[in-house]
């Protein structure tokens, strides 16, 4: 499965990605993935980070092209009170959103 696939699929599913970025490994749930300035991001909530819990819930920005090892998880997600499909930076930019 390619990343992009995995991306899209987890996010349509509301299914966690599994994935590195920074040298990091992650489990998120991925929220929305959007443009800005000709670039892909997605905004998800990390879940785990390097297998531990992040110390706070957070909505946190991934550029794509900075991400590796892209792949979809088993595990399920609710979509988290932190996202909000309003934001300006969403406006005219997404791609692809959670459904509510």
């Amino acid at each position: 499965m390619t990343a992009n696939r995995a991306i899209l699929e987890a996010i349509a599913l509301k299914k966690c990605l599994t994935g590195t970025y920074n040298s990091t490994s992650f489990l998120l749930a991925p929220h929305i993935l959007y443009t800005r300035r000709d670039l892909v991001y997605l905004d998800a909530v990390p879940l785990l980070k390097n297998g531990n819990p992040p110390r706070e819930p957070k909505m946190a920005t991934f550029k794509v092209d900075g991400m590796a090892d892209i792949a979809l998880a088993d595990d399920p997600f609710e979509v988290s009170e932190l996202y909000d499909s309003t934001l300006e930076k969403y406006v005219g930019t997404t791609l692809f959103a959670v459904s509510a």
